[in-house]
């Protein structure tokens, strides 16, 4: 068993780096993602006894690792870019975080006997996932202060049923696509198949929120890593003297308001850090992801989060219809906020949505900076 403090370090980011590797080197295991890669490796890890139950790097990642991603990865988001998105798929958009909150409502009315001190906890969790990607379920279930094990049993349970829906998205276009209007094709002269992965590539490279190339310098490292802590140290400053209002609102607002300042409008490096640090995160909830834990939690975790997905499928295809968007603007939008702007990516790219793309990838970093919010409402709302 591995146990040195600076082993699980090295380890932790060696897993890290082979999960986005993978995900850029096989476009194939991209449509699976570096997140649920690294969950699924942590898990491996932990389940096989090569790392231990408790360690202070799991502190150390937990906490301020974690804290300090989150405040990067809100710093990239420019709420300007809306306007890039395009009416239609900011009108998709809503509809899917709608259709998300509402599913989170249905869940908990059902679920509530068997989880009665946790519903609110779960559902609010949910809810922020699926309205912009798993850095709002981190942001929501520390705020709310799920416990270990639920915590891991829900990550697990988030992990397979966005796995589900993101294969449903790239099959479901063939069968149901003839009952809306027609996905805008932009007019492109017809390519190779070598030309066409060529281009597959640049628009990974060029849109993939993990694959975009910045210039960095120190100084621009060093800035970012100061506006990081200072954001992390400022909220938890504030959460003290106004204990009423979450820390992690406290950070998201400060951290989106910074970014939108002069100092921070460009803000170069900060959504690769983000990323870097946050999927940390993932290879340690896989590890403290033990089959023995989640079983404990129970199936229903698994069917709360199955409840929630499902309600939100159903609503998305319904009101779009009603709204005559197209299925490819549809499901981009609902990627963007069940998976983040990488499903959407992914979904784009597959289906050959190219022109949906950037649009994809925008309106999943705007979840980002909604998803925190519409989480707790919806928690305390029901609690």
């Amino acid at each position: 068993m591995i146990e040195s403090p600076l082993a699980l370090a090295t380890l932790i980011a060696a897993v890290t780096a082979l999960a986005f590797w993978l995900d850029y080197r096989f476009p194939a295991l991209g449509k699976v993602g570096a997140s649920m890669m690294a969950i699924i490796f942590g898990a491996i890890l932990s389940n096989t006894g090569l790392v231990p139950v408790a360690s202070p790097v799991y502190d150390a990642v937990l906490g301020p690792v974690t804290s300090v991603s989150i405040a990067w990865l809100l710093l990239s988001v420019n709420l300007r870019d809306l306007v890039k998105a395009g009416p239609r798929m900011t009108g998709a958009f809503i509809v899917a975080v709608v259709g998300t909150m509402i599913g989170a409502f249905v869940a908990a009315l059902l679920y509530s006997d068997r989880f009665p001190e946790d519903t609110w906890r779960i559902a609010g969790a949910l809810t922020g996932t699926y309205s912009g990607g798993s850095v709002n379920f981190v942001s929501v279930g520390r705020e709310l202060g799920l416990s270990g094990t639920l915590f891991a049993g829900l990550n697990a349970a988030d992990a397979v049923v966005t796995g589900l829906w993101l294969g449903a998205t790239l099959i479901l276009p063939v069968w149901v696509a003839r009952f809306y209007v027609p996905v805008p094709k932009p007019a492109r002269a017809e390519e190779t198949p070598v030309g066409q992965a060529a281009r597959d590539s640049d628009e990974r490279s060029r849109h993939h929120p993990y694959f975009v190339r910045e210039g960095l310098s120190a100084v621009g490292i060093a800035n970012l890593f100061a506006a990081g802590l200072i954001l992390v140290f400022a909220s938890e400053w504030l959460n003290q003297l106004f204990p009423l209002i979450p820390s992690i609102l406290i950070l998201t607002t400060l951290a989106l308001v910074l970014g939108h300042s002069p100092l921070y409008r460009e803000a170069p490096g900060a959504m690769q850090l983000g990323s870097m640090g946050l999927h940390f995160f993932f290879v340690l909830i896989g590890i403290l992801s033990r089959v023995s834990e989640i079983a404990a939690v129970g199936f229903e975790v698994f069917f709360f989060t199955l409840t929630v997905v499902g309600v939100h499928g159903v609503w998305v295809l319904g009101v779009g219809k009603l709204l005559r968007l197209d299925i490819g603007t549809l499901f981009v939008a609902s990627q963007a906020a069940v998976g983040g702007p990488s499903s959407a990516l992914a979904v784009a790219i597959a289906r050959e949505w190219r022109h949906l793309v950037l649009p994809g990838v925008v309106m999943g970093l705007f979840g980002y900076a909604v998803g925190t919010y519409l989480g707790l409402g919806v928690a305390y709302l029901l609690r």
